[in-house]
């Protein structure tokens, strides 16, 4: 019965270890699919991970980040430049925040992009922190 008991508890140790381990898994999953379409130059399936709105196109314009401004972000002439390989490095949550910051390393350069991804709806933008 002794060993029993240890073993389901050991068991529920590493299932917690797991989860904790791996809380922010669905925030990362979509900074990955986001990258990937990037990369792949697909910028109209981008931005609609960025907004979290596959069909973005039948809706009005986003005021705040239009898909020019996007486009002009995330293509060939923005900060990063033609985007061809990423990584992701880590994530964290703020203690009172509402989102997800995800580091990510660009084309194998020193400096990461931060990317912010609420918690509750999965929208994207640029980090806070």
């Amino acid at each position: 019965m002794k060993t029993v008991v240890a073993a389901v508890a050991a068991a529920a140790i590493m299932v917690g270890v797991l989860a904790y381990l791996n809380r922010n898994w669905p925030e990362e999953r979509v900074v990955d699919r986001f990258f990937t379409s990037v990369v792949n130059k697909d910028f109209e399936k981008a931005y609609g991970i960025w907004l979290h709105d596959p069909n973005w196109k039948q809706h009005p314009q986003n005021p705040n980040y239009s898909f020019r401004d996007f486009s002009n972000d995330w293509g060939q002439g923005g900060e990063w430049g033609s985007i061809k390989s990423f990584h992701i490095d880590g994530s964290g949550s703020p203690r009172n925040g509402s989102g997800v910051v995800v580091v990510v390393t660009i084309n194998e350069r020193k400096e990461p992009a931060r990317l912010w991804v609420e918690k509750k709806d999965k929208t994207l933008t640029f980090s806070p922190y």
